[in-house]
């Protein structure tokens, strides 16, 4: 019988890897709750309409990319293709803008979904972490958010970060650039690949995302959207980028970055690592004032970011991956050890220290190579022999120094060692 395999794009997070996952989402809990953010756990489905409205029905994603079908009740349901909606559908749904004078900072972290085309860094199911601010529109905000986003990355060890700013403006100035926008691309419009052509006519800045060279040949000379902020969001702007001087935080400006969502206004940044290669994006975000009234929440503006687990897990230095390790492996050698072993393991566990035995009876040479797989500590070598005896053998698997402990107390006397190695 042919066996069944995994889905397409979508990948097996194998126990080996998930002590990694743990470390950095570890990382993310102690850092945002340290700014303030609480996690919250949203869906993975909701209504097809929720995304529709929020992405932008012209983007790719929603065009192309999403997993949508319909159920039982005839209702379109989609998986997530981002988090953000979702925040804000619950935001609205349980009045969180009434709470701690309608400042609102959430996170969430969980898997996402798009069919893009599988390859290095992109994946149908891909996780990531999300952080939404609502409530703030002052420039200290953004500032705040940008800031707690690199200290996440630098505290989970990333190395070669770059962080890349821009303003997109709002809806006085960013309509203006628009028309420009469209009346520079109608002299090229025939070089334009055809999502290009189309783009011209519904959603005119998606041709800034575009990755197709004529396109880009195109773009490169195009008018630029800092030379049309209104006076507010060119002040706003200048502000942002203060604040970040103040708090160290090296940037370069982007004026041709866009981000992938409509939804944006205002603040857009991305974070990029050279050790990603062709696709270099780590994280990325921006502020989204006007988003959450127009999906019938209240005026209450955001600013948020998302980062993408599996490329920052590509990122990570070689000594921070792989990093399960046991307490504590028990080699029995004998029926009688083997039953104090398994009281003993067990005992140890319910104390919190990590335990494992065998319970094959396999010789000791043969235990001790699993001890090494499981990346213990230590080994405790117990066998029929030393149970008369009354001691057991402890040995330190990384020094190999070996010490005999007495049977009496032996509980308490590994607990104490472990806790205090």
């Amino acid at each position: 019988m042919e066996k069944i395999t995994a889905i397409k794009g979508i990948k097996d997070i194998l126990p080996e890897d998930s002590p990694t996952w743990n470390h950095i989402e570890s990382i993310a809990r102690q850092v945002f709750g340290s700014f303030g953010f609480r996690e919250i756990r949203v869906p993975i489905m909701e209504k097809t309409e929720l995304f529709k409205r929020s992405i932008g029905e012209t983007t790719d994603i929603v065009e192309k990319e999403m997993y949508t079908f319909r159920d039982r009740d005839d209702e379109l349901l989609t998986l997530r293709p981002e988090a953000t909606a979702s925040i804000i559908r619950a935001y609205i749904e349980h009045n969180m803008h009434t709470f701690n004078q309608q400042l609102t900072k959430l996170y969430t972290m969980g898997p996402m979904f798009r069919r893009e085309r599988p390859q290095k860094g992109r994946f149908r199911q891909f996780h990531q972490i999300d952080v939404e601010l609502f409530g703030e529109l002052k420039p200290q905000s953004d500032a705040e958010v940008i800031f707690m986003l690199m200290h996440f990355l630098q505290a989970a060890a990333i190395k070669e970060l770059s962080l890349e700013i821009n303003s997109l403006g709002c809806k006085t100035c960013r309509p203006v650039f628009s028309e420009t926008i469209v009346n520079y691309l109608k002299k090229s419009a025939k070089t334009l690949c055809p999502d290009c052509q189309r783009r011209m006519n519904t959603n005119p800045l998606r041709i800034f995302d575009c990755k197709v060279e004529t396109c880009n040949s195109v773009i490169a000379k195009a008018p630029q959207i800092l030379d049309y902020l209104c006076p507010d969001c060119k002040e706003h702007f200048t502000q942002v980028k203060s604040y970040l001087t103040a708090l160290n935080i090296a940037y370069g400006i982007n004026p041709k970055m866009v981000r992938g969502l409509d939804y944006y206004t205002g603040t857009a940044f991305e974070v990029k690592s050279g050790l990603l290669g062709a696709q270099n994006a780590l994280a990325g975000g921006g502020r989204y004032d006007g988003l959450v009234s127009f999906l019938g929440g209240p005026e209450v503006s955001g600013i948020g970011f998302a980062v993408g687990v599996e490329r920052l897990l590509a990122c990570l230095p070689d000594n921070k991956k792989n990093i399960f390790q046991t307490d504590l492996f028990v080699a029995a050698l004998g029926k009688r050890a083997q039953n104090m072993a398994f009281e003993l393991t067990n005992e140890l566990r319910r104390a919190g220290i990590s335990t494992e035995m065998d319970y094959a009876n396999r010789s000791l040479k043969s235990q001790m190579k699993r001890a090494d797989k499981l990346n213990s500590t230590f080994t405790l070598i117990i066998g029929d022999k030393e149970m008369d005896e009354k001691r057991v053998e402890l040995r330190n698997m990384n020094t190999k120094n070996q010490q005999v402990l007495p049977l009496n107390g032996l509980l308490e006397t590994i607990i104490k060692i472990i806790e205090e190695r």
